[in-house]
Order: C-alpha cells, then structure tokens, then sequence
C-alpha cells in the first residue's frame, strides 16, 4: 500500500457517544507512541472520556476508518474558535486539535488524508482558513504542517491548556479553497 493509495481507503464520521472510549485509546496509544520517542507531549491518562463529551457539546470530533465498516485508523478534533491559543478571532477560521493516527491500522499518509478532511469540512462551512498549534518546541510536528501547507504566523508564549498546564505554542494556518 503506498500514500496515494490512502485517499481511497478511509471513510470518515462525526463521533458520537458510542466513540468517547475509542477517542480515549486512540489518545492514550498516541501519548505512549510519543513518550516512546521521546516526545514531550502528551501522555496517557491526560485525557479522559470527560474530556471528549465536552468536544462532543462544544465542538466537533471525527472518526476515520478503514472503509465503512473497517477498524478506525484515527481521529480528530475541530474546534470553531480557539480562544486559549488564538484569543478572540472573527469566525474565518476551523481549528483542528489533536490529529491522532492508530500506529496499528492506520496506512502511511492517514495524518495528511484526515488532515485533509478537516480542511475540507472547514472549507464547507464557509470559513477560509484551517489553523491549528503545536508546541514550540516539537520542530518535527511544526515541519509535518509546513510541509502539508501551513505556514507560521505566530508563537503563544503561554497557552493555557488542558488541565491549567501552561506552555509555549507555534501558531500555524492555511488558507483553504471553496469546496
């Protein structure tokens, strides 16, 4: 299977109820991937069911699997404001959190087809441009959205995120076409 294959073969759905323990595993498998790695990042247990019923209420979370009925291969979040990275914005803009891929089911390129997805439920909605953040200091992740297309257009010094952590984030956006 190559990376042009991928398109193909994932399906994607808005999660629901059902999905709150596979977003959970799916983030726990990706926290202990990155830890394996040494990537200061995430780690298992952060974030747990309560977590994604309150993504469920405020925001969207999507599921992409393989074909309808095959084993999910990843999830993400997509928010329509981003008030602790960005602040107040005018609503031009979809947010996408948490990109995770299941390093067991997922063929290669899954991240950048879901990616690609979010991109284009944004684009749907109306709005111009996806953006999303990484830590500062994960110049790997920052590379892997440079090179999807986004471009830097600023640093947070102090994000305050999930569980009142404070820390530094590169801000990142693309402008999206009309789909």
């Amino acid at each position: 299977m190559t990376h042009t294959d991928c398109p193909s073969l994932l399906s994607f759905r808005q999660a629901d109820e059902s999905d709150l323990l596979e977003l959970v595993r799916l983030r726990d498998a990706a926290a202990r991937w990155q830890i394996e790695r040494g990537i200061r990042q995430w780690k298992p247990g952060e974030l747990g069911r309560s977590h994604f019923e309150a993504i469920l209420r405020e925001g969207e979370a999507w599921i992409a699997t393989l074909g309808d009925r095959g084993p999910t291969v990843g999830a993400w979040e997509l928010w329509w404001d981003d008030l602790p990275a960005w602040g107040e914005q005018p609503p031009v803009a979809g947010y996408v959190h948490r990109l995770m891929t299941d390093r067991q089911t997922a063929p290669p390129g899954a991240g950048l087809v879901m990616l690609a997805e979010a991109e284009r439920r944004i684009a749907r909605s109306g709005r111009a441009l996806c953006r999303l953040d990484c830590l500062s200091d994960n110049p790997r992740l920052r590379r892997y959205y440079e090179d999807a297309g986004y471009t830097v257009v600023g640093e947070q010094p102090s994000k305050n995120g999930d569980g009142g952590k404070q820390y530094g984030v590169t801000l990142l956006e693309k402008r999206l076409r009309e789909q």
